[in-house]
């Protein structure tokens, strides 16, 4: 696990200030102040609020010292929390649920996406007299890696067009220029991923798109409902154990959501680091409007959120069906409602 460099010096602070830091007024002391995060992917928009958190200093401003260890997807980011190797995740909600079917109870405490942002897209190469969802039958379907939030939406639209998982071939490809490479190489016929690499990638006039979770409206269309995405979840027992901690990570997270909500273009690509933009800033920007309506404004659970995505789950995820999921033990708002009360933009 490599710790990630923090930007220093007072442009860290611009955009958004804090009140009640317990650095800057001693209020509840931290339980441990080093805490370790998995994330799957994490040059992604679906990540974008913890790469602002962390290069931002708002991690730091809040006494913690955090370490991100980035996987190929979220479901190897999971693995890393359930063997204990990572404290935090930062990866799809849903992913609690599934945890909970196995008698695993891990619990959202702030929202980072209120959207998927995840596209589903053919290739014009390989599948060039593409009609129909079924037309997928048989085909190489590439996501970021196999069970991640990617397979679980390529999975669901599969599920409404009458077509199982073992219908197609999952590939993982991660999230990035792996990505890319392999569906203009031909390795895979369709591919689910997240901007900026499908901006990328319609620029260039390679892909077609089936699916697409990118905004409100169209994510509503694809899941009948508001279908919570990315978050901070951890094991309920760290939660119990460390909530001055856990209070901590939120004020950050809010911090970094709300600075999100007015910063500039320059202001973004300054803060992210240069291998984020796949060497095109104006693609990066271009992409960020896509997705910016898909960014949380304030780090709170929609009250349907939680239903959508079991909902979503039982439609294909064995895993899940006929499993008596209690829903309230997945998520909590507590946090970020006291984090709303002290955090300013």
């Amino acid at each position: 696990m490599q710790r990630r460099s923090f930007l220093a010096g007072s442009a860290a602070l611009a955009g958004a200030s804090i009140v009640g830091s317990p650095l800057a007024f001693g209020q509840s002391k931290l339980e441990t102040s080093k805490v370790a995060i998995a994330v799957g992917g994490k040059n992604l928009f679906y990540y974008l609020p913890l790469t602002i958190a962390e290069r931002r200093n708002f991690f730091k401003d809040e006494g913690l010292e955090v370490e991100i260890s980035d996987f190929a997807g979220g479901s190897q980011a999971l693995k890393a929390a359930v063997g204990g190797s990572a404290d935090v995740v930062s990866g799809a909600f849903e992913h609690t649920l599934l945890l909970q079917a196995k008698n695993q109870y891990f619990r959202e405490f702030v929202l980072q996406g209120r959207a998927p942002q995840i596209v589903l897209a053919v290739s014009k190469k390989t599948m060039a007299n593409y009609k129909t969802i079924a037309d997928l039958k048989g085909k190489k379907i590439g996501v970021t890696a196999p069970g991640s939030s990617t397979s679980i939406m390529a999975s669901f639209v599969l599920a409404k067009a009458g077509l199982t998982a073992k219908d197609v071939s999952f590939i993982g490809v991660g999230a990035g220029a792996g990505a890319i490479a392999a569906l203009q190489s031909g390795q895979i016929d369709a591919l689910a991923n997240l901007d900026p690499v499908m901006t990328k990638l319609e620029r260039s006039g390679e892909i077609r798109v089936v699916s697409d979770t990118r905004t409100l409206s169209d994510t509503r269309t694809v899941f009948g409902g508001n279908m919570p995405a990315g978050c901070l979840y951890a094991s309920q027992t760290f939660i119990s154990k460390n909530p001055n901690t856990t209070q901590a990570l939120t004020n950050a997270m809010v911090r970094a959501l709300k600075w999100l909500q007015t910063a500039t273009g320059a202001e973004l690509i300054n803060t992210v680091p240069e291998s984020y933009l796949l060497g095109d800033r104006a693609l990066y920007l271009d992409a960020w409007q896509h997705v910016k309506e898909a960014m949380s404004p304030d780090g709170l659970m929609p009250a349907d959120g939680p239903a959508t995505s079991l909902k979503t789950l039982q439609a294909f995820d064995e895993t899940v069906k006929g499993k008596p999921i209690d829903l309230s033990k997945t998520w909590t708002n507590d946090f970020v409602k006291k984090a709303l009360a002290t955090v300013k933009a």
